[in-house]
């Protein structure tokens, strides 16, 4: 098959989305597929043109990392689109943005489309008067429609009944992602609990809750923290981690590149998800195929993958919740355990091959369906 597929961000951007569509690509490639995909010039640096892991990309102008400029991004991507859509058996939407060039590719071609929604852009957008018809008519448009979460698929459905959202839980490459050895040694000779929460520094992720349980959990347990990712409130939440006493327990690292992190996660003892809203996190499921047991908010996707077979859930927005959940789970003497369990679940359910075989029986159904009509 040629797969042509359209997302705003693609490696090496780090993110859900970004890992998704990347090793989504990578996979289907693999099995012999031609893979296309038409992404945004996002990052200062980035060619034109390129191939990575087999995966041909075509990267265009990005004016900015908003609503205005997605879709400033995908008219300006649309002669590319539409030149590699001539060759296509499928056009995949990988982000909202992407759908409006997809519509106007398989207006030349007929080619099937395929839509994937996975944030929490489109659940913050589902009630506004504006977006609501606009995703009506993309979700009643598309051959097929993917959710990354139940919750996704529930509204989708709602917007536009009569169309079908398929939830497709997202995937994970289980041979990057591993643990690649014990926790590391940390200060002193009694090493602190290390906790890591692999988030962008947003608002909707809810880090501040964490920040803020920390000095609740350290009452109880000797713990450090990593926070991986950057945003626009990492200024305020170092300076709440000061305020808060814990600045030096806990360590901003920044964005780290998407190579780095199973040895960040391996170094840890349990992953940490404060978030407010959530499709089925990425991020979630990397920690738990590097064998870690995740403290989860009870929002979106989140209880689809975690329970207290691999971790736990509390209340969102709630630093004595998560105090409570994190300290348990420290205390309770089954973190090996919990891992090792997350990581089964991972490999025997969410893997990316699990991902792939699923595309590609979802493309085979459409090209079938259209094989038919003609």
């Amino acid at each position: 098959m040629n797969i042509l597929m359209h997302t705003v961000y693609y490696a090496p951007e780090v993110g859900g989305l970004e890992s998704h569509v990347h090793f989504l690509c990578r996979a289907l490639a693999a099995r012999g597929h031609t893979v296309r995909v038409v992404t945004s010039a996002s990052l200062p640096g980035l060619p034109p043109f390129e191939t990575m892991d087999g995966v041909e990309l075509r990267r265009t102008w990005l004016p900015a990392r908003n609503t205005p400029g997605w879709a400033a991004h995908a008219l300006g991507s649309l002669p590319s689109f539409i030149e590699w859509a001539g060759e296509a058996d499928i056009l995949h939407a990988q982000d909202i943005a992407a759908v409006p060039p997809c519509l106007v590719a398989r207006g030349t071609s007929g080619t099937p489309i395929v839509t994937t929604y996975h944030t929490s852009h489109f659940l913050r957008r589902a009630e506004s008067r504006f977006w609501r018809p606009v995703f009506r008519g993309f979700l009643r448009a598309a051959d097929h429609n993917l959710a990354a979460s139940r919750e996704i698929a529930d509204v989708g459905e709602s917007i536009a009944p009569g169309a079908h959202v398929e939830p497709l839980t997202n995937g994970v490459d289980t041979e990057t992602f591993r643990r690649t050895g014990a926790p590391e040694p940390s200060r002193g000779t009694e090493r602190p609990a290390r906790l890591i929460a692999p988030r962008r520094l947003f608002e909707k992720n809810g880090v501040e809750y964490f920040v803020r349980a920390l000095p609740l959990i350290a009452e109880h347990v000797g713990v450090e923290a990593l926070i991986v990712g950057d945003g626009p409130e990492r200024d305020r939440l170092e300076a709440l981690a000061r305020e808060l006493g814990v600045s030096d327990r806990v360590s901003f690292l920044g964005a780290r590149p998407h190579a780095e992190m199973p040895r960040l996660l391996s170094s840890c003892d349990l992953a940490v998800f404060p978030s407010l809203m959530e499709a089925t996190s990425v991020a979630a499921l990397e920690a738990m195929a590097c064998e870690l047991p995740v403290a989860a908010t009870n929002v979106g996707g989140l209880p689809e993958i975690v329970d207290d077979g691999v971790g736990g859930l509390c209340e969102p927005a709630d630093p004595v919740s998560l105090a409570r959940l994190v300290t348990g789970l420290l205390e309770g003497g089954r973190l090996p355990d919990l891992g090792a369990e997350a990581r089964r679940r991972v490999v025997s359910q969410w893997s990316n091959e699990r991902l792939a075989d699923r595309h590609e029986e979802i493309y085979a159904e459409l090209l079938s369906e259209r094989a038919r009509r003609n």
